[in-house]
C-alpha cells in the first residue's frame, strides 16, 4: 500500500485503522485485538489510530494488552493517539462537565498515561483532539515541541482544526504540524469548499479523514440516490460500495489519508479494494453531485 511523509521521519499508510470501536467487538480480548493487527498488515495497513477517550479511556489500554502479547507487532505498526478531552468517566469520573485542556500538565501527563496504557516507549503522532477556546497558545504551543524534543512523541498534529486555530498555534510552535484529522467524506463534503482543504494543500500538508464513510450513514437506506451510485460503480469495478466511498477521498489531490474502523476481519481484508477503483473526474463527479443531490452551479 502507498504510504505518505507526514513529516521528516514519519510515514503512515494511505489508509488508517481506526480504534474508536475496539470495544464494541463481542470479543474485546487481547488475542483478537491482535488479530486485527495481523490483518490489518496483511492488507498493507501498518497505522493504527487511537485517542486517549475512546473506550471510556480504556481502549488504549487494550491495545497496550495486544502489543504485550505480541511485542513484535510495535515495530511493525505506526500509532496514532489524541488528547485534550476530559469527559466525566473513566480516569474523569470525577469531573462535572465536559471540557477541552490544552494546558501543558493536561498534554504532557496525558502522554504519560497513552505511553502506560499501550506500553509503549514513543507516540508516533499525538493530535489535540479539539480546538480548545481556553488555549494559551503559548503554553499549548512549548507543551507540543516538548513532547517532541523528549523523543516520547515522534510528531505532533491537530484534530478538528479550522485553518485559524492551525495558524494561531502554529504561530506559538517550533515543531511543524504535521497533520489535522477532519472529518471528511461523501455526506460531510464541506471541507471540500470551505477552505479546510485548500489550505492544507497550500500548506502541503496531508489531512486524515475520520468517519470517512459517516458512521455507516453513507451506507444506510437513507440515502437511496447514493446507494445507487456507489453501487452502481462498485459493480462496474467489482468492488463493495464501501470501497467506492474511500476511493473517492483518496482521488482528492490533497492526498487525504482515510481512517477506517471495522471490528469484522473479512471487511478489513477488502479495505484495500478501494484502490480497485476506476476514480475518474466524471465518476468522482457523480458521486459528488449524488452527496450535493442536486448537479454542481
Amino acid at each position: 500500500m502507498e504510504r505518505v511523509e507526514l513529516t521528516v521521519g514519519l510515514e503512515l499508510s494511505r489508509i488508517v485503522y481506526g480504534m474508536w470501536r475496539l470495544l464494541d467487538d463481542p470479543d474485546p480480548s487481547p488475542a483478537r485485538v491482535q488479530a486485527k493487527i495481523e490483518t490489518c498488515l496483511e492488507a498493507g495497513l501498518t497505522s493504527f489510530d487511537q485517542a486517549d477517550i475512546y473506550g471510556g479511556y480504556s481502549a488504549e489500554a487494550r491495545l497496550g494488552a495486544a502489543l504485550t502479547a505480541a511485542p513484535h507487532l510495535r515495530r511493525q505498526i505506526e500509532i496514532v493517539t489524541k488528547c485534550g478531552i476530559v469527559a466525566p468517566m473513566g480516569r474523569y469520573a470525577d469531573r462535572r462537565v465536559k471540557y477541552y485542556d490544552t494546558s501543558a500538565s493536561h498534554i504532557l501527563s496525558s502522554i504519560e498515561a497513552s505511553l502506560r496504557n499501550m506500553a509503549i516507549e514513543r507516540i508516533d503522532l499525538l493530535l489535540l483532539h479539539r480546538p480548545d477556546p481556553m488555549m494559551d497558545h503559548y503554553e499549548t504551543g512549548r507543551a507540543l515541541d516538548e513532547a517532541v524534543a523528549s523523543g516520547k512523541v515522534r510528531a505532533v498534529g491537530v484534530s478538528n482544526f479550522r485553518p485559524h486555530d492551525w495558524r494561531l498555534l502554529q504561530s506559538a510552535m517550533d515543531t511543524p504540524l504535521a497533520t489535522n484529522q477532519i472529518e471528511i467524506s461523501l455526506l460531510a463534503n464541506a471541507p471540500m469548499t470551505n477552505g479546510d482543504l485548500a489550505f492544507l494543500q497550500e500548506l502541503d500538508v496531508a489531512p486524515m479523514a475520520w468517519s470517512p464513510l459517516a458512521g455507516g450513514a453513507l451506507l444506510s437506506s437513507g440515502h437511496n440516490t447514493m446507494n445507487e451510485a456507489l453501487r452502481a460503480i462498485g459493480e462496474r469495478d467489482g468492488v463493495e460500495p464501501m470501497a467506492v466511498a474511500i476511493s473517492w477521498l483518496l482521488a482528492h489531490p490533497a492526498c487525504i489519508l482515510p481512517v477506517i474502523g471495522t471490528n469484522t476481519l473479512e471487511r478489513i481484508r477488502r479495505i484495500p479494494d478501494a484502490f480497485k477503483v476506476d476514480m475518474d473526474r466524471q465518476t468522482w463527479f457523480t458521486l459528488y453531485t449524488a452527496a450535493l443531490g442536486h448537479e454542481v452551479p
